[in-house]
């Protein structure tokens, strides 16, 4: 009897080994991985995001040229700026037409395109108009 009762403790101590390695094995692979940015990572100085700008052609708006642009998003529809981070990428993008030689109506289109959807759902070709006049006239001119 206490020989089975070895053998049981002995398959016991084994199984419970095994599950232990599955968890080491998760813990291995997640020290290897590659780092996650940090929510508290420095940001990049105002000189760097410039240069980077430049280096794709797009400008990007400053801090006063963004609060500008926040601020005129906001009067034609405060949805347009739901997330400003994203409102900022979009005119960019609306920058990027107009330095691209793009027709009026064109960007006006794309603009609306753009910027429709989610907190603004039916977008008007009035306010997609007035969306481009802002960016034209907060860093884009």
């Amino acid at each position: 009897m206490k020989r089975k009762t070895w053998v049981l403790v002995g398959a016991g101590i084994l199984a419970f080994g095994g599950v232990l390695s599955l968890f080491q094995d998760d813990q291995e692979d997640t020290a290897t991985a590659a780092p996650k940015p940090s929510a508290t990572a420095p940001a990049k100085p105002a000189a760097e995001a410039a240069e980077s700008a430049t280096e794709s052609g797009i400008p990007s708006p400053d801090a006063g040229q963004q609060a500008a642009l926040t601020r005129a998003l906001r009067t034609i529809d405060p949805g347009l700026v739901a997330k400003e981070e994203r409102a900022v990428s979009r005119a960019r993008d609306v920058c990027a037409d107009i330095k691209g030689g793009k027709d009026a109506a064109t960007v006006q289109r794309n603009t609306k395109s753009r910027y429709e959807g989610g907190s603004v759902p039916n977008l008007t070709d009035d306010q997609a108009a007035d969306i481009v006049t802002a960016v034209k006239s907060s860093f884009c001119g």
